[in-house]
């Protein structure tokens, strides 16, 4: 394991923990009072299913929200991330306190029904250039608290993770052009501000695209080029820079722009326009 990917893994299990403690203020704050009409004593059994075929998503955060509230509840797992879940199949079963079940059952349901819908649409799409080599890029328009989770869940449904935030990678676009005086100048004080981040230059016409090949940018991103034009683009870059195609991608025109011959494109739909997953969960006795 690479030290990056290493750290990475680490930013996550991090963010599970605040996000999970987040939720749960925000819905407990003083305490669960309803919970309080049961016994404490009482023991009980919960399953959790989808009303609806999906991809799951989103298990260490149930782990997570039960392990913050109880850690003697036991979950038993049918499913694990990434894998599809058949309508009114059983994902999940829970045993132990009857208060602790019920006061974490909204929060990991939240949690899962967000995640598992950013996988769903996620897989859907990648499905759609599956005849292609092209790889679909997530983007920063997530859930504000949620861009680790959802760019997890983009990952789990078979898509891929764009940078995650500000600091991983530049994105130079027209206003930071029009500020440093022209694309050769944004990417050279790029290139002297971080010299080991990837360099990305959105173009809008040839002339800027001829700039930013000229300038060595890691990867161009081609904004609302048409089909034609960007066969065109692909056939002027010839493999120097990686080609980014974004903007009025729908399901219909994405196949057509995979069909391009560009690297990347990316869906700013996959964690913006997700629907959640209609999920149950029922309490049993033991």
């Amino acid at each position: 394991m690479n030290s990056t990917f290493a750290q990475r893994l680490q930013h996550l299990s991090k963010s599970i923990q605040e996000n999970v403690a987040a939720a749960l203020h925000e819905d407990i704050g003083t305490g669960d009072i309803t919970a309080l009409l049961i016994p404490a004593d009482q023991q009980a059994k919960a399953t959790v299913i989808t009303r609806e075929e999906c991809v799951f998503c989103g298990k260490d955060w149930v782990i997570e929200v039960f392990a913050q509230i109880d850690k003697k509840i036991v979950i038993e797992w049918n499913i694990d991330d990434g894998e599809t879940a058949a309508a009114n199949s059983t994902l999940f079963s829970l045993s132990g306190n009857a208060r602790s079940l019920l006061t974490g059952e909204r929060a990991a349901l939240n949690f899962v029904q967000t995640l598992s819908g950013t996988a769903t649409i996620s897989r859907h799409y990648a499905n759609l250039v599956a005849h292609t080599s092209v790889k679909l890029l997530d983007t920063r328009k997530t859930l504000p608290g949620l861009r680790d989770a959802q760019k997890y869940a983009v990952a789990s449904g078979g898509c891929n993770n764009h940078r995650i935030g500000l600091y991983d990678a530049f994105l130079i676009k027209e206003n930071h052009i029009a500020a440093c005086g022209g694309i050769k100048a944004a990417v050279a004080s790029a290139r002297a501000i971080a010299p080991n981040k990837p360099v990305e230059v959105e173009v809008e016409n040839f002339l800027e695209l001829d700039e930013a090949l000229a300038a060595n940018a890691d990867i161009i991103m081609l904004d609302n080029f048409n089909l034609e034009d960007m066969r065109k683009a692909v056939a002027i870059n010839n493999s120097k820079a990686k080609l980014e195609a974004s903007g009025n991608v729908t399901e219909k025109t994405l196949p057509l722009i995979a069909e391009t011959g560009v690297d990347f494109i990316s869906i700013g739909a996959l964690t913006k326009h997700c629907q959640a997953v209609d999920l149950s969960m029922k309490l049993y006795d033991i």
